[in-house]
């Protein structure tokens, strides 16, 4: 290279071979948007292997039967052979011209809002009970979730036992000089679905305590301490702390109760059996979609029901998402959101 003074400053001029040089590293350099590519490339394929596997689980065992269903609700099958008599839209006309269908979806309405109403005030009371400092604390939470646990054959025969008429429950009552308070637990359309519901709680109030008090492990302590030199009292610390705080698990919980209530099947089935259910008022959907498809041998107008109760869960999601579960989502998103 040349210097060159003039005026006070110094010129440097680069010779050729470093140019030659420069302009070679220049070419080697990868640019920006290149890097950006093969960044966004590689994510992508990260996304699609560990995404892959549960997608076509999902597509496979769900959204192909429901499709498959869907096919086989516009014909009147036997449940062999390839179905041949085509009979359009009767099906599903005829399930909601049908008030048996009528009675059993109004059911699962009043089992989504009982559950609701009763599982959940019950369930936030013990998680706070069990989130306090007391002996044999953990025994009790334990007791309390075992009948989650537990099969719902095991569940629905035990109960329906207690239940007859002349069951452990009226028993009970007889010898506690209580013969007045005996009734038909199971049979009278009127106590039958309290008799459900008290059930229902039973066996999935545990569920509910065990994700509450996860949720109670992630509020600071810090909130509580301040709270208490602020002088408030221990209902108010739950009012203006806890329950906020806890409102995103409890949403969730909520959901799930839901979407449980209305694809109940299992315990009305066990308890009350297939003819049973309707008398006494406590058929659901599903029980309906077993007794009118499976045991009537009319498969094609049973997955007519279950592509009914698929839709009527699938709008329900959807509407519980879009205004009550966004709000969650949308505290949860801190890039890319104006």
């Amino acid at each position: 290279m040349s210097d060159t003074l003039g005026e006070g400053k110094l010129a440097v001029t680069p010779s050729p071979e470093g140019l030659s040089a420069a302009g070679a590293g220049a070419r080697k350099a990868p640019s920006p948007a290149r890097r950006v590519g093969r960044s966004s490339w590689r994510q992508r394929l990260e996304i699609a292997l560990l995404t892959g596997p549960a997608i076509l689980m999902f597509v496979t065992f769900v959204m192909f039967p429901v499709v498959l269903a869907a096919y086989y609700g516009f014909f009147k099958w036997k449940g062999y052979g390839p179905p041949t008599n085509f009979v359009g839209l009767q099906n599903y006309l005829t399930i909601f011209r049908d008030s048996t269908f009528i009675d059993a979806l109004t059911h699962n309405g009043i089992i989504v809002v009982l559950s609701l109403l009763l599982q959940g005030p019950a369930a936030v009371l013990l998680a706070l009970l069990l989130n306090q400092k007391m002996r044999g604390r953990s025994v009790v939470r334990v007791l309390i979730f075992v009948p989650y646990v537990v099969s719902e054959v095991i569940v629905g025969t035990g109960w329906s036992l207690m239940l007859q008429t002349n069951g452990a429950i009226n028993g009970l009552l007889i010898k506690a000089g209580l013969p007045q308070w005996t009734v038909d637990w199971l049979s009278d359309p009127k106590i039958a679905i309290w008799s459900l519901m008290l059930i229902i709680t039973w066996k999935y109030i545990g569920f509910a305590v065990i994700l509450f008090l996860a949720g109670l492990q992630g509020i600071p302590q810090e909130l509580f301490e301040a709270a208490a030199i602020d002088g408030a009292s221990y209902w108010q610390t739950q009012r203006r702390i806890t329950l906020p705080l806890l409102a995103p698990t409890i949403r969730i919980w909520a959901f799930l109760s839901m979407i449980g209530s209305l694809q109940l099947f299992d315990l009305v089935y066990i308890i009350w059996g297939q003819y049973v259910a309707a008398t006494a008022g406590t058929s659901t959907m599903a029980t309906y979609m077993v007794v009118n498809g499976r045991n009537a041998a009319n498969y094609g107008f049973g997955n007519a029901v279950a592509v009914v109760l698929f839709f009527i869960s699938l709008v329900l999601a959807l509407i519980y998402q879009r205004f009550v579960l966004n709000r969650d989502t949308e505290g949860a998103l801190t890039e890319g959101k104006k």
